[in-house]
């Protein structure tokens, strides 16, 4: 074989090698929904909660507390607190945590407490947490953390790489649980006073779905370590300590990817007066804008709260415009969030389903990543919900059909561009 024959042969293979990586990237694991589900029954009817419980996975369970936490002045505090008082276990699991103030401050809380003897398992997710210091992880496990970074790349498992944990899971002492939107970074301090500081929204829970929290955080320890954690201080027995029925499940690319798809589907096919979706970044699939425009044709309002100029990501902005205009002929309301970052996700229907998590309104979170998502039933709760959403809505400029035919040219240009790859959006 010739020298010329020899390097063509070689480049040919590093190059199918290489698109074989990348088709195992970016090919869903699992068969996705394709079949729009009918109106069955509303959100009211008990067939809904029956629904969910069976198809979702876990069962929703009475008797817990869950309260709403408004920005970082509010979350950090709340979450820190948990930490420093944790008597006996504390497992964590974050898509961001960066070497900022938040960051320090978040690494002594868990240094402490695993000297003091508290079993302390802090689960990263590896690209989330590429801006954290290594010399930062080193102190944790030095203390005593257990830390693993999940889908860490190898050359031999560089197709898992594109799944990330996205799920935002605190679990202190199998009691009290926290899950939101927010990452352990600077821009979520503050109290969305300006473009540096995010507005978003964590939830602290206390009941018998804690069980639930710690069960999903165990899902992704046992994959990465091989270590089941059990017994009375990862799952205590839990008192009732409040009225609302919750349920926390999960879903994953290597099992149960479309479970956060179908739940989304379920509430929106079942709604009979209202959906309010709070979408960070909000790049939806044909079947989930089929679904939406049915709700409106119903007589549903329909509003879609999200980032306006201040948005981290460009693409994911260009994305989202493509569906717009058959959404606003539609009926359906959409407005971009003015002050700063909107970061929250959320959905509230009837006035009774809240779901909240880890998850966005893309295919990313849909198929490709690891996300985790809280569902309270609970009128009460609901209300409150709304008035943020509400208080939200008053600080947003609405997108009209006649504001979006005006748009610049080069939205309608870059529109078309991230459109080719909004299936990894």
């Amino acid at each position: 074989m010739s020298a010329k024959v020899f390097w063509i042969v070689l480049i040919t293979s590093a190059a199918s090698l290489v698109l074989g990586v990348l088709a195992l990237n970016f090919m869903p694991s699992e068969k996705q929904i394709e079949a729009r589900l009918t109106h069955q029954y509303e959100t009211n009817d008990p067939q809904f909660r029956r629904s969910l419980g069976v198809l979702l996975g876990p069962p929703i369970l009475d008797g817990n507390k869950v309260d709403a936490l408004l920005n970082g002045d509010e979350i950090f505090p709340a979450m820190l607190e948990a930490i420093r008082s944790a008597e006996k276990t504390i497992t964590f699991e974050t898509y961001i945590y960066w070497s900022e103030t938040i960051g320090q401050e978040f690494s002594d809380a868990l240094a402490e407490r695993a000297r003091a003897g508290v079993k302390v398992h802090l689960m990263l997710d590896f690209m989330g947490s590429m801006k954290m210091d290594l010399a930062q992880i080193d102190a944790l496990e030095a203390a005593g953390v257990q830390v693993q970074r999940y889908h860490k790349p190898v050359w031999w498992k560089l197709a898992r790489l594109n799944n990330r944990t996205h799920r935002k899971l605190l679990i202190v002492d199998g009691k009290v649980g926290f899950t939101g939107g927010v990452g352990i970074a600077d821009q979520w301090r503050g109290n969305a006073q300006d473009k540096n500081h995010w507005r978003d929204t964590h939830y602290r829970i206390e009941g018998p779905v804690v069980g639930q929290m710690q069960a999903v955080f165990n899902d992704n320890w046992l994959k990465s370590t091989g270590t089941v954690l059990d017994g009375p201080d990862y799952f205590p027995a839990l008192e009732v300590v409040g009225t609302m029925p919750a349920q926390m499940f999960a879903s994953s690319p290597t099992g149960g990817s479309e479970s956060m798809h179908l739940m989304y589907l379920m509430a929106i096919t079942s709604a009979r007066n209202t959906i309010d979706l709070s979408a960070a970044y909000f790049v939806p699939d044909d079947l989930t804008v089929r679904t939406l425009i049915e709700a409106a044709k119903r007589g549903v309002r329909v509003r879609i709260l999200m980032p306006g100029e201040h948005i981290d990501s460009d693409l994911v902005k260009a994305a989202s415009r493509e569906r717009w205009p058959e959404l606003l002929a539609a009926g359906v309301k959409l407005a971009e969030y003015q002050p700063t970052m909107y970061h929250v996700k959320g959905l509230i229907v009837d006035t009774l389903l809240v779901s909240v998590g880890s998850t966005n309104f893309d295919n990313r979170s849909f198929s490709i990543n690891d996300e985790a998502n809280l569902n309270v039933l609970d009128p009460a709760f609901a209300r409150r919900q709304e008035a943020i959403f509400e208080a939200d809505w008053r600080l947003s400029k609405q997108v009209t059909k006649e504001s979006f035919r005006k748009r610049p040219w080069w939205q309608r240009v870059t529109t078309g561009l991230a459109s080719l790859v909004k299936a990894q959006l």
